[in-house]
């Protein structure tokens, strides 16, 4: 983009930023002209730096109010995400939305997690998003809100929060009462996670933008995050392997296959900040494990269907015991009967 009309591009987003807190300032509803003030000045069109912190910070505290003043916020998030065509003003949205899942009240990740009513996939609405003058940004836009839905998908399920370190470390995991299907699908939608990150836009050069930059950086803290709920989640698998039903090791084997092909482009988008060997040594050992158990239920498996088989072609043999010498033999005669 030429430097004249990027000029006029971001003039013009000032003006579009300004209308649009007058337009707030004349609303009756002082309540929601406040929430929409405060959302419009997290998410302005004027830098591509990341929100400011004080910014943030006066969405966040929309949260400490009644329940319609968080569904408001939200709402209000939503409404500038889905009607911008700006990728940057975008970006801002998805950011200031993860900020609401990792240090927003309650009631605000609550009301964020329930949107809409129906709570279904694609849920933030990005997928198609495209601003026709920053192409390469618009595809980390794209990228940056599948894994943001992934990670409120994932808290649904779990029943924390990924991007929240004190709701991790209020609710720490217990397996004692879970069942072997139920950690399995907890483990496919971390896995699901990681495979969402693995899947961004190859121009890693775009991190010089500083709003794309802050996003991966975002995104590598949840990545931890995940890998820990990832890491003892496997270690109980460990120990319950033996006792596994048929089929839940070849599940086991497929998720982690699954996750470790995304391991050298997490790499790659990470630039060995956040390798973790200790994870992926463990991700190998589990599948190691889970592959035996596989084989073994196989070899079972064979062994069941052969002596079935076998009694099906021979029939069950009787053994009978013959008298000699006026007292019982102790030897069997197998007799077999006559087949058609």
């Amino acid at each position: 983009m030429g430097r004249q009309k990027k000029l006029m591009r971001n003039f013009i987003g000032i003006i579009k930023d300004r209308a649009s807190l007058i337009k707030a300032a004349l609303s009756i509803k002082r309540s929601a002209a406040t929430i929409r003030a405060a959302v419009i000045r997290a998410t302005t069109h004027s830098t591509s730096s990341p929100p400011k912190e004080h910014r943030v910070a006066a969405v966040l505290a929309l949260g400490h109010g009644s329940l319609p003043t968080a569904r408001a916020c939200i709402a209000a998030i939503m409404y500038r995400l889905h009607g911008t065509g700006n990728a940057h003003v975008a970006l801002k949205c998805l950011i200031t939305l993860r900020h609401v899942v990792a240090r927003g009240t309650f009631i605000l990740r609550d009301q964020l997690s329930s949107f809409p009513d129906t709570g279904c996939r694609n849920f933030l609405n990005v997928t198609a998003f495209r601003d026709v003058e920053t192409w390469e940004i618009s595809s980390w836009v794209r990228w940056y809100g599948a894994v943001l839905e992934s990670n409120l998908i994932a808290s649904r399920i779990l029943g924390v929060y990924i991007s929240s370190s004190s709701d991790l470390t209020r609710n720490k995991p217990t397996f004692t009462s879970l069942l072997n299907s139920d950690l399995m699908r907890e483990i496919d939608v971390l896995v699901r996670i990681v495979e969402e990150l693995s899947n961004f836009p190859d121009s890693l050069h775009c991190q010089k933008n500083d709003l794309v930059y802050e996003a991966v950086n975002l995104t590598g803290k949840d990545y931890r995050s995940t890998q820990r709920q990832i890491g003892t989640r496997l270690s109980e698998c460990v120990d319950r392997i033996d006792r596994s039903r048929f089929g839940e090791s070849a599940e086991l084997t497929r998720c982690l296959t699954r996750l470790e092909e995304c391991r050298e482009r997490l790499v790659a988008l990470f630039v060995n900040r956040n390798r973790n060997d200790a994870f992926w040594d463990l991700v190998r050992e589990t599948k190691a494990k889970a592959e035996e158990e596989r084989e073994r239920e196989r070899w079972v498996v064979t062994v069941s269907e052969w002596t079935r088989f076998e009694e099906r072609v021979k029939g069950p043999s009787q053994r009978l015991r013959l008298a000699y010498g006026g007292e019982w033999d102790r030897v069997h005669l197998t007799v077999m009967p006559a087949m058609a």
